[in-house]
């Protein structure tokens, strides 16, 4: 190379660099082509149907980069399996920060997950930004102050909408829950507990189940032996679909509510069999692409385009890539927003300070607002039954806060 060629070069980086703001020195993981995100999914392990997040937002970033990026910048989205171990969570959080040296961690799956690693990330200044979990601790601001809610109705708002909705129905409603023995599970019982108050104890049976159980078949005849007639389900997919299906074989009919993590047709309702799950109730707050109501719907034939061109081996009856969608559409407008200023100081300020934006593929009447005090981006939900082919919504949006 000639000594001109270098000496053009080195100009170059001399006005990219005055370009930059004052502020480049704290702004990790940016330069002036690149921002640079890192999150832990579950791509192996016991839940890796849920790894359709992860594919559904490193394909919308795609999609952004080919666009021209955020600001003149690409991201760059590294996305790490955890098999969804939470030691592994924090291994590979480790790698993204100190290896990687990314910017921020943005959607990382899992309550117990983004517990493990929130502590590590406050310490180095990262942000922990629409995590994917609907933990209702991670809006305690004390405790988590770089961390948002994912772009879901939190776990337990969910919960005390379902016991409204039986005690509506039944003032004297027993209540019997099968949860997973951890955060997760717990936020489903502290819902339960919010609206029963007193009468918890004397009206709810629980049975609990480890995420390494090969069945929960014992736990859905306890639970029927209570003599409840509301049956929770606070479960991931493989054990939701086991749940339903025991439930069915013993003869046992209770109304029944099925987390909305957990609403998978393809993964939880055919397996369980469509039979053991009608009349089923649950929530939505995204638009399901099987409903026949979105058909026309301008928001579900972009998410199409978007599936078919740029998540070509995705599902498209499969929710999780729609939540993918929503939760990387979040993030770009928060990027977007920080302009040139992308220190962790910014990127929070923006974060925690959306104001009713609305997403193509969340319901209508849905928006997503944060402030300085309120970190669940999303509150709202609608009540829907399963009818044996696919899920109808039915009533007005309800919030569980």
């Amino acid at each position: 190379m000639g000594g001109e060629t270098v000496r053009l070069l080195a100009g170059f980086g001399a006005l990219v660099f005055l370009a930059l703001p004052a502020t480049a020195a704290e702004m990790r993981g940016v330069t002036a082509t690149e921002i640079k995100i890192g999150q832990t999914m579950p791509y192996s392990g016991p839940v890796s149907a849920f790894g359709a997040l992860g594919k559904g937002e490193v394909g919308y970033f795609k999609m952004v980069n080919e666009r021209g990026g955020i600001n003149g910048r690409k991201v760059n989205l590294i996305s790490l399996d955890d098999s969804y171990a939470p030691p592994k969570t924090v291994e590979q959080t480790r790698r993204l920060v100190e290896s990687d040296e990314v910017a921020l961690i943005f959607s990382s799956i899992g309550t117990a997950h983004n517990t493990a690693i929130a502590k590590y990330l406050q310490g180095k200044n990262i942000p922990q930004l629409f995590l994917a979990s609907g933990a209702s601790k991670f809006a305690d601001i004390a405790q988590f102050p770089q961390a948002t809610v994912g772009v879901q109705a939190p776990f337990r708002y969910e919960a005390r909408l379902y016991a409204r909705y039986a005690l509506s129905k039944n003032p004297n409603a027993k209540f019997a829950v099968i949860s997973q023995n951890d955060d997760y599970g717990r936020d489903y019982l502290l819902g339960l507990k919010d609206v029963l108050g007193d009468k918890y104890d004397s009206v709810v049976t629980g049975a609990t189940y480890e995420i390494s159980d090969p069945t929960i078949d014992s736990q859905i005849v306890k639970l029927k032996a209570s003599g409840a007639d509301v049956f929770l389900i606070a479960a991931t997919p493989k054990f939701a679909a086991q749940s339903i299906r025991k439930a069915f074989e013993i003869g046992w009919r209770p109304m029944t509510f099925l987390s909305n993590v957990a609403v998978w047709i393809s993964t939880v309702m055919e397996p369980a069999g469509v039979e053991a799950g009608t009349g089923i109730l649950s929530t939505a707050y995204v638009k399901d692409p099987d409903d026949p109501a979105w058909k026309d719907d301008a928001g579900v034939k972009g998410w199409r385009e978007f599936m078919t061109r740029y998540v070509p081996d995705g599902d498209q009856h499969d929710t999780n890539y729609v939540n993918a969608y929503n939760s990387a559409m979040v993030l770009e407008a928060v990027l977007k927003a920080c302009g040139n200023d992308l220190s962790t100081e910014n990127i929070l300020k923006q974060a925690y300070s959306i104001k009713d934006l609305e997403l193509p593929m969340l319901l209508p009447g849905i928006k997503v607002n944060t402030s300085p005090t309120d970190h669940v981006p999303v509150d709202q939900m609608q009540f829907m039954r399963f009818n044996g082919k696919t899920w109808e919504r039915f009533g007005e949006l309800q919030t569980g806060n």
